[in-house]
């Protein structure tokens, strides 16, 4: 039997980190020794603060579902988080707690895209943004970034790709892949041209909100008053608390989408856990030591991996800016990304991510993830520097 697929599955993406993973875990089950700096996941455990919530949780019975929209007091605690680090009142009942960060990003796109329309998104970027959209039948439009600007978007540039078929632009800040950063300067600008767009909404990406170095301040799409009932906001507890495994995340939406965000839900996830939604809780309103300690690591790994890459022939790399990505130009090295992508993970055991998995804009690029430990990232350089010197010594 021949089953028929429906055309639409044919756009649809996949996010290459998790393909690199799988390859790396069939290696290092035949016995390879494989360092993984491919997924973006932080090596440290969840706070045990954390943790121990989320088993007094399972302890108290908390083992049924929860309102579509999560718990109200999962949601009240999102909105005075938010209060705190974004200095923005938001109505709790506009908040969906949702099983990780895809879940918005997917019904954004969902409920906004279809044939006929287009949807700006960043490339390099998270590969989900450009299979989501054309997965709804919309045109994925990139906005470009480039390393001699940071990885940062020129607003002029995103507001001229702006017309009557535009429905949703998705910024992302600090940026996966690139650890770009956009600046409030950058983002005035850009909110000042969109105040003119009123049909277009705004999908705003801040899941690396706490993951600024240098002093840099967050600058949040929520603060700006004048494209607030339009902008969804994107986060979650993956990065700032290791929580990837627990998947869970939240959306604040304008008035006018939460319940379609809500219908979305119930269509689809019915509800995130219940006991993690309480270990949520004390993630948000509890001690925040150990997300400091993490922020600093990621700073001392940032600096490490930025210095040890620009070491290696052929590579060069910027200082990345926020998340915990480097985004090293490989041009010099005469090779496509995915070719090295796979000659480090078969014969190095070094995990890495092509550019190209996050937009045609990737190509001469790699991705590598310093959410692994400092050794770790210490072994695979030394890695990838024996393997380019051979590559480039027998390319002469």
């Amino acid at each position: 039997m021949t089953i028929r697929m429906a055309e639409r599955m044919s756009r649809l993406g996949t996010e290459s980190a998790f393909e690199v993973l799988a390859r790396a875990k069939a290696l290092q089950a035949k016995g390879e020794d494989i360092i993984n700096l491919g997924i973006g996941a932080p090596d440290f455990r969840t706070p045990d603060n954390v943790v121990e919530a989320g088993k007094k949780a399972l302890d108290d019975g908390m083992h049924f579902y929860t309102p579509a929209k999560g718990l109200p007091e999962v949601r009240e605690a999102v909105a005075r988080y938010i209060a705190k680090y974004r200095r923005v009142t938001v109505d709790p009942d506009c908040v969906m707690i949702v099983p990780g960060g895809k879940p918005t990003m997917f019904f954004a796109i969902s409920m906004l895209g279809e044939k006929g329309t287009e949807i700006l998104y960043p490339n390099p970027g998270f590969p989900i943004y450009e299979s989501m959209i054309a997965y709804t039948g919309a045109t994925p439009v990139p906005i470009e970034l480039h390393e001699d600007a940071g990885f940062a978007f020129d607003p002029d540039q995103v507001l001229a790709k702006i017309n009557e078929k535009t429905r949703l632009v998705i910024v992302n800040t600090p940026g996966n892949p690139t650890g770009g950063v956009i600046e409030r300067d950058a983002i005035d600008a850009f909110v000042k041209g969109m105040e003119k767009h009123t049909h277009v909404a705004i999908l705003a990406d801040e899941i690396y909100s706490r993951l600024l170095y240098d002093g840099l301040e967050h600058v949040s799409l929520l603060e700006y008053e004048s494209i607030r009932d339009r902008t969804i906001l994107l986060d979650g507890w993956s990065k700032t608390w290791s929580m990837t495994g627990w998947r869970l995340g939240y959306g604040v939406w304008p008035k006018e989408l939460v319940a379609h965000a809500e219908r979305l839900q119930i269509n689809s996830n019915s509800c995130a856990s219940a006991a993690v939604q309480v270990a949520g809780i004390e993630a948000l309103d509890g001690p925040q030591d150990a997300a400091e300690l993490m922020h600093d690591r990621f700073d001392e790994r940032r600096k490490l991996i930025v210095a040890g890459l620009n070491d290696i022939p052929g590579f060069s790399c910027v200082m990345p800016r926020g998340a915990f990505y480097a985004f090293p130009n490989i041009t010099g090295t005469g090779m496509k990304a995915k070719a090295l992508e796979t000659l480090l993970l078969d014969q190095h055991g070094v995990a890495t991510v092509a550019g190209t998995s996050f937009g045609h804009l990737g190509e001469g690029y790699i991705r590598f993830s310093y959410a692994a430990g400092s050794e770790e990232i210490t072994e695979a350089l030394a890695r990838v520097k024996t393997a380019m010197s051979a590559h480039l010594a027998g390319a002469r």
